[in-house]
């Protein structure tokens, strides 16, 4: 592939004492990943050198202080900041979470900037980041506010695909946060993703209850018959395939989640633990609804296997190459959405010349 041509992947370092180091290493050591895109670490070149010694990886490093600099033949390193840092391996340390702020903030910028194409950000620890600087409780909602568009969380793997109405939010607060404008903004920001960034033409969307068995026609909960139901068949009147509500306890053990393309769960640990329990160790957490891309593995710091060699980079990787997929495909839909005329002119005279 042209160098011109290639992506160029952004990757925040993530939290230093963690797996993040490790995962992000196994994954860019093979040569000939250097062929599908060009990669962009940043962290400083001094702490990739140790990670580097300590995992003994052999990677061609290449240190970079600015981004017009990157080489497309090597793993580039952007050095985020100058000073030595200390590693204690599985420790919460908050000048550890400033480090891993310092990457995140720049390589955001990069992304707005449209230096990197992608992003995928290695896990922090959402404790120690917490600052008077940055009091967001994870990356979703830094980049909700950094970048254009309304942020969704979208875990996928395959065919599986599970978006959350509210993500990262305490179970006392749920149902006050649902409401009848973020149900209709979630469903069609993920509508919107699936067709731009997957390339499915009339996507079908499940949505799961809000309450234990869609609150059993009021006997356990009021808001599955009250708000859900009118909200989902309004948008079903408009033309988006959308289902539900569903009972979240059978959902997934009945195997009714593989006829739909997404699945909306109400709740973090509704959508995450069956996401989780199919697909863990290879799943992938992108944020959708952004005019910019990023993606995460679906496991966190580790802090318990931190610095022993044997943490599984298989979701990193898999962050990787989705992000990569999905900008292909994003490119593609709107070089298709240009002029749609055009594109259906040159299909009949390609298929008259067969």
């Amino acid at each position: 592939m042209n160098k011109q041509n290639k992506i160029v992947v952004g990757i925040s370092i993530g939290d230093l004492n963690g797996i993040g180091s490790e995962v992000v290493l196994k994954t860019l050591q093979d040569p000939r990943i250097l062929d599908f895109f060009t990669p962009v670490i940043f962290a400083s070149l001094e702490i990739m050198n140790f990670f580097k010694a300590h995992y003994h990886l052999e990677c061609n490093l290449f240190g970079i202080d600015k981004l017009e600099a990157i080489n497309h033949k090597k793993i580039n390193v952007f050095n985020t900041w100058k000073e030595s840092v200390t590693i204690n391996f599985g420790s919460e340390n908050p000048k550890i979470g400033s480090y891993a702020i310092k990457s995140l903030s720049a390589s955001v910028a990069a992304l707005k900037n449209n230096k990197i194409d992608v992003l995928v950000t290695a896990p922090i620890n959402k404790s120690n980041i917490q600052s008077e600087d940055f009091n967001y409780p994870g990356h979703t909602d830094f980049l909700n506010r950094e970048l254009e568009g309304e942020s969704l969380m979208l875990m996928i793997n395959d065919s599986l695909r599970v978006g959350l109405l509210t993500d990262h939010v305490a179970v006392k607060d749920i149902s006050k946060r649902i409401t009848k404008e973020l149900i209709e903004k979630k469903i069609r920001t993920i509508k919107d993703s699936l067709i731009k960034d997957f390339g499915i033409r009339k996507p079908k969307i499940a949505v799961l209850g809000i309450n234990p068995h869609n609150g059993d026609h009021g006997v356990i909960g009021s808001e599955d018959d009250t708000l859900l139901r009118p909200v989902l068949q309004n948008l079903f009147n408009e033309g988006t395939l959308v289902y539900g509500p569903y009972a979240a306890d059978s959902f997934f053990g009945s195997g009714n989640y593989e006829s739909f393309d997404a699945i909306i769960a109400s709740y973090h640990d509704q959508g995450l633990v069956p996401f989780k329990t199919l697909s863990f160790g290879s799943g992938v957490n992108y944020t959708a609804g952004l005019n910019k891309i990023r993606t995460s593995p679906d496991h966190g710091t580790a802090f318990d296997i931190a610095g022993k060699n044997i943490a599984d980079n298989t979701s990193f990787k898999a962050a990787l190459f989705n992000a990569i997929e999905i900008f292909k495909k994003r490119e593609e839909y709107q070089l298709l959405s240009k002029n749609p005329l055009e594109r259906s002119t040159q299909k009949r005279i390609f298929h008259k010349n067969q």
